[in-house]
């Protein structure tokens, strides 16, 4: 699959956040990275701002890679301050629904720890 407009692939991470909420799991992985072209090293003095590529996948793994989502859109310098705010939106969009850890266990046992030692006191 190519690259994706910024638009589509907003639009396509949406669905990807909306699909895992309607299972019982599911991991959506975004990866972001420096996009570097074949071209000759070039000193820092010289060297211009760099775009960045921004993935996302499903987390699908080997039994089910036939359903695997796989998205990729390339973000200039000068769009990264924008994209990064809608980028934000979208992630905390697709996390709202995720459920709050159960903290009861890790409490209990801490509160077990404590009960012996003041009683002894």
């Amino acid at each position: 699959m190519g690259q994706l407009t910024h638009d589509e692939f907003f639009t396509k991470l949406a669905d990807i956040f909306t699909t895992r909420k309607t299972k019982a799991h599911g991991a959506v992985f975004l990866t972001q990275k420096r996009l570097t072209f074949s071209q000759p090293a070039t000193t820092s003095s010289e060297a211009s701002p760099l775009p960045l590529l921004i993935r996302a996948t499903n987390g699908k793994g080997k039994a089910d890679r036939a359903s695997k989502i796989k998205l990729s859109t390339v973000v200039q310098p000068a769009e990264l301050e924008g994209f990064y705010a809608r980028y934000a939106e979208a992630c905390k969009a697709g996390m709202a629904a995720l459920k709050p850890r159960d903290r009861t266990k890790r409490k209990a046992k801490a509160k077990k720890k404590r009960t012996p030692a003041g009683a002894a006191a």
